[in-house]
């Protein structure tokens, strides 16, 4: 079956320079939804490495004493004590976010001035609660 082309049209050129383009993100000013969703995002992949080094601490504690302390020297040095920081930081905020979402799943706090303070409440309330975390343990 040939192909329909439209008069005076020609396939190869279909006017690709006068369209418009598609929105990018240059075009969109930033809002506190779109930087709590990508944080989401970005803290679900954090949260992954860091299980990853933790179950790594307890497979070295499972096998042989020399292998264990190399792995406790890693995940107690100053780099390693940065990451489950974070990872405690990843955990707290992935955690309030996912609330943030069960609620907007049922129909509530969808309006422009409510998304934005429940984000801003998911950024201090994890970072409150991770504080409160360091200072338990």
């Amino acid at each position: 079956m040939p192909a329909v082309v439209l008069e005076g049209e020609d396939m190869a050129d279909v006017n690709r320079g006068n369209r418009p383009l598609s929105p990018h993100l240059s075009v969109y000013r930033t809002q506190m939804s779109m930087l709590t969703s990508i944080t989401h995002r970005i803290t679900g992949i954090g949260l992954t490495l860091g299980a990853v080094l933790v179950v790594w601490w307890f497979l070295a504690a499972s096998t042989n004493a020399a292998y264990f302390e190399t792995a406790d020297a890693v995940l107690t040095s100053w780099f390693g004590s940065l990451i489950l920081i974070g990872s405690l930081w990843a955990l707290c905020y992935h955690f309030l976010n996912g609330i943030r979402h069960l609620v907007w799943d049922a129909g509530r706090g969808l309006e422009l001035e409510a998304a934005k303070k429940s984000g801003i409440a998911v950024v201090a309330g994890s970072v409150v609660l991770t504080i409160l975390t360091l200072l338990v343990i």
